[in-house]
């Protein structure tokens, strides 16, 4: 039997919580995401180019977000009433999407909803590196991330059931997406308890970082951090909104009614790989976890760059699942692993900012292209940023190596 310590201690409750959590936001959140891009052109009369700008936009808006919720939450030395907050946004935001008479209601709706999104991900992400062992931070990681995509493919799965059983009714499927949304608050209100020691560390006994900001606190987050938030916004270059496969799936001719299987597929194969990499990922060099990664993802955009048909989509749309479950929970683990652990928040905000500017390039990128030369052209530049993400793996190969302490 393995001496690993990886392999004798158990995960906390509390992370399976933040992880159930994480699931009924998702239910919420993908019961619309996975049938916008479809109704905004569709139903919206919006253009590719429109779909990529609020997309982009939206995203961009949650990981800038994160900065400052981060920062405050190492300031205050209190994780868990910033993810509430964030949540209780999420759920707040549902019904407008129900009500948006046009694509502006709409982006107005995704901004707030992406607001929560921001206010909560730095925070709760802080909190899940402090309450797991530092020696199975990649499975608590990966454990989240499964959960939390277990319900990026319900809610898709959910959806899909309702549009054919209500006639294609967009505006009842979105009602009800408020549901796991509020359930969601409720579950992390009452089902987690911040640690002790976060308090004490961050915010009591004399210890707090002040202003996390400053100059010279900014100088504590190590160059490997650097690197890995420099790679980071590559990789997320590489990587732009997933609406972009949905309207790759509705080209090739799949029915309004069955766009969320798009989704579905997607998160299925995200949802399996998720743990299992997680948990390698605590056993092993980084960087031999981030090249198949990005491989991974090269080979899907190739996939749906070659043709719309079925085919050659699901093969695409399962690999870029594929791809997620990899490197998402990595990168995650490798910002924990690099940066002190009173900057936590400080060090995922800003891993975020700098991402949350790449995919706002990427998205509206990627619409553009999409309308002028079309899709191929959109996958295909896809292909050629994992290519530079590829190269900067190689340039600094110590920044992506498993850190022992």
């Amino acid at each position: 039997m393995s001496s690993h310590p990886a392999h004798r201690t158990r995960l906390p409750a509390a992370i399976w919580t933040l992880g159930f959590v994480s699931l009924l936001m998702d239910v919420s959140s993908e019961m619309i995401h996975s049938l916008l891009p479809v109704y905004l052109v569709v139903g919206l009369g919006a253009s590719a180019f429109a779909v990529g700008l609020i997309e982009g936009f939206a995203e961009a808006t949650a990981l800038v977000v994160k900065v400052f919720s981060g920062m405050l939450s190492d300031y205050w030395g209190r994780r868990k009433p910033l993810a509430v907050l964030g949540y209780g946004l999420g759920a707040l935001s549902k019904p407008l999407f129900a009500l948006a008479p046009g694509a502006g209601f709409v982006f107005a709706a995704r901004l707030i909803d992406r607001i929560g999104k921001g206010i909560r991900g730095a925070p709760r992400d802080a909190l899940v590196a402090e309450i797991a062992p530092e020696s199975i931070r990649g499975a608590a990681f990966g454990l989240r991330q499964s959960l939390d995509t277990v319900g990026a493919f319900l809610g898709p799965l959910v959806a899909m059931g309702l549009m054919l059983l209500w006639a294609n009714d967009f505006r009842a499927v979105f009602w009800l997406a408020v549901i796991p949304g509020v359930l969601a608050v409720a579950l992390l209100f009452v089902g987690v308890r911040e640690p002790e020691r976060v308090r004490e560390s961050a915010g009591g006994r004399g210890q707090s970082p002040g202003n996390p900001i400053r100059r010279a606190n900014l100088a504590r987050l190590p160059r490997a951090y650097w690197w890995v938030v420099a790679f980071g916004a590559v990789f997320t270059l590489a990587r732009f909104s997933e609406a972009f496969l949905v309207l790759r799936a509705e080209q090739g001719g799949l029915p309004l009614a069955l766009v969320p299987l798009v989704l579905i597929a997607m998160n299925v194969v995200y949802s399996l790989s998720a743990y299992p990499f997680g948990r390698l990922s605590d056993r092993m060099d980084r960087r031999a976890l981030l090249m198949p990664g990005l491989l991974v993802l090269a080979v899907a955009d190739l996939a749906l760059a070659w043709s719309s048909h079925w085919g050659w989509v699901w093969l695409g749309v399962s690999l870029w699942g594929l791809h997620l479950g990899i490197t998402q929970g990595l990168l995650a683990t490798m910002v924990a692993d690099a940066a002190p652990p009173e900057l936590l928040g400080t060090a995922y905000g800003f891993f975020n900012l700098v991402s949350g500017i790449a995919m706002l390039v990427a998205s509206a990128l990627a619409g553009l292209l999409w309308d002028r030369f079309g899709a191929a052209q959109t996958f295909l530049a896809g292909a050629v940023f994992c290519l530079a993400a590829l190269i900067l793996l190689f340039a600094h190969p110590p920044a992506f190596a498993r850190r022992r302490r």
